[in-house]
């Protein structure tokens, strides 16, 4: 049976907050699309919620410098802001494809980054799972694995991160500010997740008490054209991904000059296919490169029983990413 929180607190600054969710057994509440099912589902059970969706975090603004994006911004709010159409269209492109336009109305920038995996062990509370009951085991090794990380797994946990922003926002080198008792600090997104290794509860370097105050993204402008999110799921609706691709290129005179791939639904964390891009830059954007990049996409793939047509629907994904943006005309 689902618990009731011993306490229940609505701080005004950030330093309140910080000071509520000192204590154990706190955990912070924003738009609830996350916590809130995993609370119905006795799986997680605060003992004090901290509801911090009255913080003034939810601004969207362009500086000198890029993207700065608040925690506690919308979704919705995200995907039709006029500077991240203008400059930023993978992010609103990510989002567009992301969860129902109800849910995205109350999820923010902080809560889906922070999402925990949609692995059917780690979701019901009576199935072993290392990353909600660590020494419990992995129920996905020798189980339903067919969602499970082609990249990244250990023997410890094979659950794939379900976010699609983060997918993006890995693509544009983001960087997260994140807010504590000692201070702020910034930390690259690909840095933030943790992999499955000795402690696979742990998705991310937060600590106990810690938030996510902002979301720096670099300029994106040499991008804007030639960008795209390619999110490949069981149906067209409510869905979250089989395997998704966040690609961007800057061409010269029809070469490839710079390139980002980032893949999702395929590791614990958006995981950036480095080998594709080495074939891509130098390279002219033609079908050939591009076949290329997709092949190197799944060097060091581990696929388990149920998973392996993740392997060449990568590939395909990734090409057909590519063969979008790489054939437009400036």
């Amino acid at each position: 049976m689902t618990a009731f929180p011993h306490r229940y607190t609505r701080p005004t600054s950030v330093k309140d907050a910080l000071d509520a969710a000192a204590g154990p057994g706190a955990m912070y509440l924003a738009g609830g699309t996350d916590l809130l099912p995993l609370w119905k589902a006795d799986v997680v059970a605060p003992d004090h919620v901290v509801d911090i969706s009255r913080l003034a975090l939810a601004t969207i603004t362009s500086t000198e410098n890029g993207l700065e994006l608040g925690a506690l911004a919308r979704l919705s709010d995200v995907a039709r802001d006029p500077q991240v159409l203008g400059k930023y269209g993978l992010i609103a492109h990510a989002i567009a494809n992301s969860a129902s336009g109800q849910i995205r109305n109350m999820a923010t920038v902080g809560g889906n980054l922070l999402q925990r995996t949609r692995c059917p062990y780690f979701r019901t509370a009576d199935l072993p799972c290392n990353k909600r009951e660590p020494r419990s085991g992995c129920g996905a090794l020798a189980g339903e694995n067919r969602q499970a990380a082609l990249f990244g797994g250990s023997a410890s946990c094979v659950a794939a991160h379900p976010s699609d922003l983060a997918v993006a926002l890995a693509a544009l080198e983001a960087e997260i500010v994140i807010a504590g008792q000692s201070g702020e600090r910034r930390v690259p997104l690909a840095d933030f997740y943790r992999l499955p290794t000795d402690a696979p509860e742990k998705d991310t370097t937060l600590g106990h008490g810690e938030l996510i105050k902002t979301v720096l993204v670099p300029d994106a402008a040499r991008f804007a054209g030639r960008s795209t999110f390619l999110k490949i799921r069981d149906r067209a609706s409510f869905e979250f991904a089989v395997v998704s691709v966040a690609a961007a290129l800057r061409l010269d005179a029809g070469t490839i000059v710079e390139a980002r791939l980032v893949a999702g639904a395929v590791a614990p964390m958006p995981w950036r296919l480095w080998a594709s891009e080495n074939e891509l830059i130098g390279k002219p954007a033609n079908e050939t490169t591009f076949a290329a990049a997709a092949r190197a996409a799944t060097s060091g793939a581990q696929p388990m029983a149920q998973n392996g047509f993740k392997v060449e629907l990568l590939r395909r994904a990734v090409a057909r990413a590519l063969e979008d943006i790489g054939g437009r005309h400036d």
